[in-house]
């Protein structure tokens, strides 16, 4: 097998124990060509001074100064190594993950098999509950305006261990052949977070990419998000299932799975009212409203 280069991005923010863990894990992998980009993303804290001391020239730190998002922000760690490493892969990688000693040598493996083969992921099992699946693959669900995890929740018996080409990846763990990242973009920015990974993988579906699950290929995700599911998540998760829409959807499709995701909204907004957790309802509505009249294609 030939190692071709790849470049992995790894994203901090105010996340400083779940990073240690990840490049600890990332040390003991079985690839022998890689380089590590950690993009501290405006952390409050010295996040940023406490990574290079602890894994010096095993990583190159770069201190954004505010928190741009998760896609900007990993598009920074991409176009430094588009610049600096030139790399063949880039791996987009959550530092809340684990990851098992050969998961890359197998997302690898599948890739090369493939010169269309645009991205391939792993098999995402929950850190507490290893036995769990997190995401084997997602599959679109237009009338949601979202990626609908394959398998989560679910024992893992084996019952996924094919590799198979899916609507899209979640984006805890994503290579991407860098020839298709030049040909379709990165991250589209405006999503900041949230369904970012989805539009990428409907981008590069469009230009007739495949995407496929690697299923010897694990993770473990801790399953957390840096801000919680808080009024930043449900603001942006409400807002971005419009934008994907917009994006993607003719007018009269982005009229019908409107109308859906409007009534669940609508349910969401009341049940928040109804426990009095009224920043939350706050968030979800304007959410909605700006995802609705605010974002532009």
């Amino acid at each position: 097998m030939t190692y071709p280069k790849v470049s992995i991005i790894i994203l901090n923010w105010n996340g400083l124990e779940d990073t240690i863990e990840c490049l600890e894990s990332l040390k003991k992998i079985t690839y022998p060509n890689y380089d590590v980009i950690v993009v501290d993303n405006g952390s409050a804290g010295d996040d940023a001074e406490v990574l290079k001391e602890k894994f010096g020239s095993y990583i190159h730190v770069i201190r954004n100064d505010k928190n741009y998002g998760f896609a900007k922000g990993n598009n920074i760690g991409m176009r430094y190594a588009l610049h600096n490493s030139s790399p063949d892969y880039f791996l987009i990688l959550n530092n809340d993950t684990v990851v098992d000693s050969r998961f890359l040598t197998e997302l690898v493996k599948v890739a090369e098999t493939n010169e269309k083969l645009g991205i391939v992921g792993p098999k995402i099992c929950y850190y507490d509950k290893p036995h769990m699946i997190n995401s084997a693959g997602a599959r679109i669900k237009w009338h949601l305006g979202l990626g609908e995890n394959i398998g989560i929740g679910k024992i893992d018996t084996g019952q996924f261990d094919s590799i198979s080409e899916v609507d899209c990846l979640l984006g805890a763990a994503l290579l991407m052949k860098r020839s298709m990242v030049q040909e379709i973009g990165l991250f589209d920015e405006r999503f900041f977070l949230l369904l970012e990974d989805t539009d990428l993988c409907i981008r590069a579906k469009k230009r007739e990419y495949e995407i496929k699950l690697s299923p010897c290929s694990k993770i473990y995700h801790k399953g957390g998000f840096s801000a919680g599911r808080g009024t930043l998540y449900l603001y942006y998760m409400y807002r971005n299932r419009l934008l994907l829409l917009k994006k993607h959807c003719t007018l009269s499709k982005v009229i019908l799975y409107s109308f859906y995701i409007s009534l669940r909204t609508l349910a969401a907004f009341f049940i928040y009212i109804v426990k009095r957790e009224l920043k939350l309802a706050k968030a979800v509505i304007n959410g909605y409203c700006d995802g609705l009249f605010k974002t532009k294609i």
